[in-house]
């Protein structure tokens, strides 16, 4: 059994910051994963970052005295909401809707992202300031930057949103359709640049 005595005095510290630093993280990885429907990989991070928390907290309570390792325990939850929305922007997972405004005159930007076999749609609008076209693109979230970078640079003042998209029913190419295992393991890969 661990015995936390046995440890020099920072050590106890330095450990529940570490562990804060993990459960927290891991807790803002699960809330997005939940919010992108992916229920599996979140239970799975749930059950990892409520042992670390346990652990963690048990220090604490062992020792109420110490102001080391209230702070630790305090500074771990701040770095670990920092973590974890650090790795939410490094996270593809999913599918995301993309909409983007633009002058009717510039159609070279939906040619262009047909070429690179982007799926749009783009319909007649009318703005503040004239006609519009809205293009409406549903893709892998791994492509986001792709179609970022073409839209910036052909149309720099496009207005474009991007929102989560929970199930996508129908036109998803076969390419874009997955296996149930790499499904549940595609939050392992958010270190692999998306092609």
């Amino acid at each position: 059994m661990f015995d936390p005595a046995l440890l020099p005095g920072w050590a106890i510290p330095l450990l529940i910051f570490v562990a804060r630093v993990t459960d927290v993280t891991l807790g803002t990885v699960r809330i997005i994963l939940v919010a992108r429907g992916q229920r599996a990989v979140a239970s799975v991070l749930g059950f990892a970052e409520v042992a670390i928390w346990l652990a963690a907290i048990g220090q604490i309570f062992r020792d109420m005295g110490s102001i080391e390792n209230f702070l630790a325990y305090g500074a771990g939850f701040a770095v670990g909401t920092y973590t974890g929305m650090t790795f939410e922007r490094r996270l593809t997972l999913g599918m995301l809707l993309v909409r983007i405004i633009i002058p009717t005159e510039n159609m070279d930007l939906i040619r262009l992202l047909q070429e690179k076999n982007f799926r749009i749609t783009d319909i007649d609008a009318s703005g503040a300031k004239g006609p519009k076209k809205v293009i409406f693109s549903v893709i892998k979230a791994s492509r986001l930057k792709s179609l970022l970078d073409i839209v910036e640079n052909f149309s720099p003042n496009a207005f474009y949103t991007v929102e989560d998209v929970r199930h996508v029913h129908e036109g998803i190419p076969a390419e874009m359709r997955q296996s149930w295992g790499r499904y549940l393991l595609q939050p392992f890969f958010w270190f692999r640049k998306g092609k």
